[in-house]
């Protein structure tokens, strides 16, 4: 069973459960956890391990168009080491600084492997959720596409440097609440814009079109990348690049570029049905899913 067949199991019991964070009287809160083997490539620091484990949650939380407040996480590693350590709370600051919120703690363990689970708390009355989508809406992310993709090829090939550099994403907490005044749905694509976009479909009970000729793809991307096939594959597909995917009324759109500090791009729009297409062509469910494809 992969994550998302067992969140739907427990989603008739879990019913504050099922976006990218729980709502409950105004309070936002979210939960991750990271492994070595699976989501910090050989040559990520610790410093760079904080920053994005936290960041991953804080992610979460901007996807509700929350204000971020604080967060926590679990530190666990065969040993504890005290550079380690040290650079990771620096990350796990730094991040929670370069969103106004604060790093408050947590608890120390030692595991197996580098383990780390983080919980991030935020604010809004008036969540964003990703079942508001309506067909005629534009379908819009945030900043660039394919910046953790490219930093996992530069890790395989070496230059370390370069690749714990592009880790260190910022979480969209200003956009997030920027966008609540105008967005119908939005989420962030930390499982990659292709799957982010069937979730919202399944949630909002509508289709999407795509256009790929559209995609906002960091320059990293072109770099890494073989071919054209490779370049889609790393930017709509790979996932962990924690932008967020958001819908907006066309009449809005211009409003909305207006009140974020980051680039806003329309890449495709909502439409009836329950189809995600591109170029008439069927866009698969595909992306980042633990215990899965």
């Amino acid at each position: 069973m992969d994550e998302r067949t067992a969140l739907r199991m427990l989603a008739a019991d879990l019913p504050d459960a099922g976006d990218d964070a729980a709502v409950v009287d105004g309070l936002v809160v979210t939960t991750d956890m990271l492994h070595e083997e699976t989501d910090f490539p050989d040559g990520t620091t610790r410093y760079t391990a904080g920053w994005r484990a936290v960041g991953a949650s804080l992610s979460d939380v901007a996807a509700m168009g929350a204000t971020a407040t604080c967060a926590v996480a679990v530190y666990a590693a065969p040993e504890l080491d005290a550079a380690d350590l040290t650079a990771f709370l620096d990350g796990a600051r730094d991040v929670c600084d370069a969103v106004s919120a604060k790093y408050v703690g947590g608890d120390l363990d030692t595991h197996q492997e580098f383990t780390t689970a983080t919980t991030a708390i935020g604010r809004t009355d008036d969540p964003v959720l990703r079942s508001g989508a309506r067909p005629g809406d534009y379908l819009c992310v945030t900043g660039e596409l394919g910046r953790s993709a490219a930093a996992v090829r530069l890790f395989e090939s070496g230059d370390t440097e370069r690749a714990n550099d592009l880790f260190q994403f910022t979480p969209r907490v200003a956009a997030g609440v920027a966008l609540r005044d105008f967005a119908t749905s939005m989420m962030d694509s930390s499982d990659g814009l292709a799957r982010s976009v069937h979730q919202l479909a399944e949630a909002s009970d509508c289709g999407f079109e795509l256009d790929w000729d559209t995609l906002p793809v960091h320059d990293a991307v072109s770099e890494v990348a073989a071919d054209d096939a490779d370049r889609r594959e790393l930017s709509t597909y790979f996932g962990e690049d924690f932008e967020l995917v958001v819908t907006i009324p066309e009449d809005e759109l211009d409003a909305a570029r207006d009140a974020v500090d980051v680039p806003l791009t329309v890449v495709g729009s909502v439409t009836d049905g329950s189809a995600v297409v591109a170029d008439g062509e069927a866009v698969p469910d595909r992306g980042y899913t633990h215990g899965g494809d």
